[in-house]
C-alpha cells in the first residue's frame, strides 16, 4: 500500500486481509472476464437488419414476426429522436425567452419536420399498430397521392 503511515501490526494485518480478498478477485477479472468479454464500439446493442414486410412471402410467419420486431425497434428509436428534438426546442425557447421565434427558428423547423415525418409513418396506428398496418398505411397514402396529389395540398382538379 505504500507510505500510508507507520508500519504497525494492525496495518500489516489489514494489508494481508486486503491481499487475500482483492488479489484473487483482481486476477479473475483481468484473466478471465476481460479477455472473454466481447468488445463493443457502440453504446447500444446493434441488431442486424431483417427483411422488411414487403420482402416476406405471404406464408412466412417467422419473417412477419422478425419484420414486426424490427418495426417496433425502429419506432422506439424514432420516438427517442423526436423526444430529443422536442427537448432541444423547449430548451431553446426557455433559454432565449422573448427572442425565441427568431433564434430558435432552425431548431423548431427541424422538430416540426421530424414530427410530420413521424406522423406520416406512425400516426393513427395506435399502440398496437403492426408493421402490416404501417405498410398498408403507406400503400394507401401512395395511392391517394397518385390520384389527388400530395396530402394536404387539396385534391386535383378534373381536367375536361
Amino acid at each position: 500500500m505504500g507510505s500510508e503511515g507507520p508500519s504497525t501490526t494492525f496495518n500489516k494485518f489489514m494489508n494481508a486481509v486486503n491481499d487475500a480478498i482483492d488479489t484473487p478477485v483482481t486476477w479473475f477479472r483481468d484473466s478471465i472476464v476481460v479477455k472473454n468479454r466481447p468488445e463493443y464500439h457502440w453504446y447500444h446493442r446493434q441488431f442486424r437488419r431483417v427483411p422488411t414486410i414487403d420482402e416476406c412471402y405471404t406464408d412466412d410467419i417467422v419473417c412477419f414476426i422478425e419484420a414486426n420486431e424490427q418495426f417496433k425497434r425502429d419506432r422506439m428509436v424514432d420516438n427517442e429522436v423526436l423526444n430529443i428534438l422536442r427537448m432541444r426546442a423547449e430548451d431553446c425557447v426557455t433559454y432565449e425567452g422573448a427572442d425565441h421565434r427568431r433564434k430558435c427558428a432552425g431548431i423548431m423547423e427541424e422538430y416540426n419536420k421530424a414530427a410530420e415525418n413521424w406522423f406520416i409513418k406512425y400516426g393513427d396506428l395506435g399502440v398496437y399498430g403492426t408493421v402490416v398496418d404501417a405498410y398498408m398505411k403507406q400503400k394507401h397514402r401512395m395511392i391517394w397521392e397518385r390520384r389527388h396529389g400530395p396530402v394536404g395540398s387539396g385534391m386535383k382538379k378534373e381536367l375536361d
